[in-house]
């Protein structure tokens, strides 16, 4: 995809047609276009999912990312009462029709790759029946994980290398690479059969953690891997957001709208490698935080102008994970403040140049 293309997708508007984005044939910037706000949607577990959809519709939201398994669970959609099912998908289809909400992506976010063989299993099944379900649905992506292998054949834990130093760490961390290479193969290759993209969000404890090594698996297995951008992790770690979104460029697949505010008198102390509990919120390092709370508002629409830049111009879902808001009130505050960030118009040619 050029920089002047944006994401590829075949989706209708928010008008009552069909809201599933499914990546296939480049889109331009002569094509109507426009950012949509989304919600991942764990926070609204505490009512059903049509509740759910018509609390965020009355707030201007236009599509969800729900959950379909792995640690955000599958509350909102049952992967198995839906999948190759497609009465029930036809009755999903109704209910998101009626909201006027599309879904920008199906979240499964576990460890394929866990030197426990069970649980490894376990969510690898969760993966390949959330692409084949978003495949069935026409939702284009599924946001993942890229899991994180132990340190040898023989471990039974995961095991986050972090320096290349005494010697075996580095040898561990070449046999971490060896083994996730060789699964996310086969993995992308079933992506690509049904037509839907991996979103790996880069995440710390998994060996996909940064934009370097998000580029370094997508050239090992192919395009369907992806990016689902999400800077909260990557400031804490002292990433340029937008210079990662320039360097990830059209490997951004999906994008989290989450925000981290780093508190430089612990950071000073004792860095951001932080293992204080979350809920000790006095004696961490960093917080997630409410979209605006961490960064402010210049901040996001830089972002949101930088994923433009790219090509970029889909789903910014909001991840809510602020433990010093309440779940709806969190929700409500990133909302406002994406509303004034996003584009909602196609951009217009530089005229002033003609």
């Amino acid at each position: 995809m050029t920089g002047t293309q944006l994401q590829t997708a075949t989706w209708l508007n928010r008008h009552g047609q069909s809201l599933y984005r499914h990546a296939t044939s480049p889109v331009t910037f002569t094509e109507t276009r426009h950012m949509d706000i989304g919600v991942h949607t764990p926070p609204l577990y505490d009512r059903s999912f049509e509740k759910a959809l018509a609390f965020l519709t009355d707030r201007g939201v236009n599509a969800v990312e729900p959950g379909v398994g792995g640690y955000p669970g599958d509350t909102h959609i049952e992967r198995a009462v839906y999948l190759d099912d497609e009465d029930r998908q036809a009755e999903l289809r109704a209910v998101l029709d009626e909201h006027e909400m599309r879904i920008s992506a199906l979240a499964t976010h576990n460890n394929p790759v866990h030197p426990d063989d069970q649980t490894a299993e376990t969510a690898d099944t969760e993966l390949r029946e959330a692409v084949r379900l978003a495949g069935q649905l026409e939702v284009g992506t599924v946001t993942c994980f890229s899991g994180l292998p132990g340190g040898a054949p023989e471990d039974t834990t995961p095991n986050w290398i972090t320096a290349p130093w005494p010697p075996e760490h580095a040898e561990a961390l070449a046999y971490q690479w060896e083994k996730t290479i060789s699964y996310w193969e086969d993995l992308a290759a079933h992506a690509a059969d049904h037509g839907v993209d991996l979103a790996i969000e880069m995440h710390p404890n998994m060996l996909v953690y940064e934009p370097t090594g998000l580029l370094r698996l997508r050239e090992a297995t192919n395009e369907r891997v992806g990016a689902n951008f999400d800077p909260s992790h990557l400031y804490w770690q002292g990433i340029s957001v937008t210079d990662a979104i320039r360097k990830l460029g059209d490997s951004i697949h999906h994008v989290h709208a989450k925000d981290t505010r780093i508190y430089e008198q612990q950071a000073r102390i004792k860095g951001v490698l932080d293992t204080t509990a979350y809920d000790d919120e006095p004696n961490r390092s960093w917080l997630f935080r409410s979209v605006g709370y961490g960064h402010g508002e210049l901040h996001w629409k830089d972002i949101v102008s930088t994923l433009r830049l790219v090509g970029y111009d889909d789903v910014l879902s909001i991840e809510h994970e602020d433990s010093l808001t309440s779940s709806i009130e969190g929700l409500e505050k990133a909302i406002d403040c994406l509303q004034r960030a996003v584009f909602e118009e196609t951009p217009g040619g530089a005229y002033w140049a003609e």
